[in-house]
């Protein structure tokens, strides 16, 4: 067991290694999926300092816990399901549903109703299933705002749905003309 400030800690710690900058840890992501064995990472973490006294399941509590289960671990491999921000993860191409959500901020809404939703310092543009999620997403930056993509509108314009997992959908980018703002106390959660 972890408290919550350990826990959050090494939650970001793991975002770092897996999402941003795995390199500076010494960390190689298979280019295929983004993931590591799970006993290097365990190793690269303990050998930052203050985090020697990290075990295997503190991650797997860290992956468990996750409000928005940013990590998986399959056959003793972990990987960061979306966000990163370093080399280009590749996902199979999927069949999304009708509609998806964007959360974003009203500061931001102005462009993005200009040019569309793209991924800025990110790979892809994120969406999600349900507004819960996108809410959770969209409200770490200011004022919510929430966008509803008409996935067949998207795909008429070219654009590709990949599935990354826990209701996580990514586009390299949706244009303005498939989506619309909404307002996500009137939604399905």
């Amino acid at each position: 067991m972890l408290d919550p400030h350990k826990e959050k800690s090494l939650s970001k710690l793991i975002s770092k290694m897996l999402r941003h900058t795995p390199e500076a840890f010494g960390l190689v992501l298979a280019p295929e999926d983004g993931s590591c064995t799970l006993d290097a990472l365990l190793a690269s973490i303990q050998a930052q300092p203050k985090w020697g006294w990290v075990a295997k399941e503190h991650i797997e509590l860290v992956v468990r816990q996750s409000e928005k289960q940013r990590f998986e671990i399959i056959d003793a491999r972990i990987r960061a399901r979306y966000g990163h921000s370093h080399d280009r993860v590749s996902y199979s191409p999927a069949e999304p549903p009708a509609i998806l959500y964007h959360g974003t901020n009203k500061k931001a809404l102005t462009l993005i109703m200009n040019d569309g939703l793209k991924p800025m310092s990110r790979q892809y543009v994120h969406l999600s299933e349900g507004t819960d999620f996108a809410a959770l997403a969209g409200s770490r930056r200011g004022e919510l705002v929430i966008l509803e993509v008409d996935t067949c509108s998207a795909r008429q314009s070219g654009v590709t749905f990949y599935y990354a997992g826990n209701e996580v959908w990514l586009a390299d980018h949706v244009p303005a003309v498939s989506f619309k703002l909404t307002n996500p106390e009137n939604k399905e959660k």
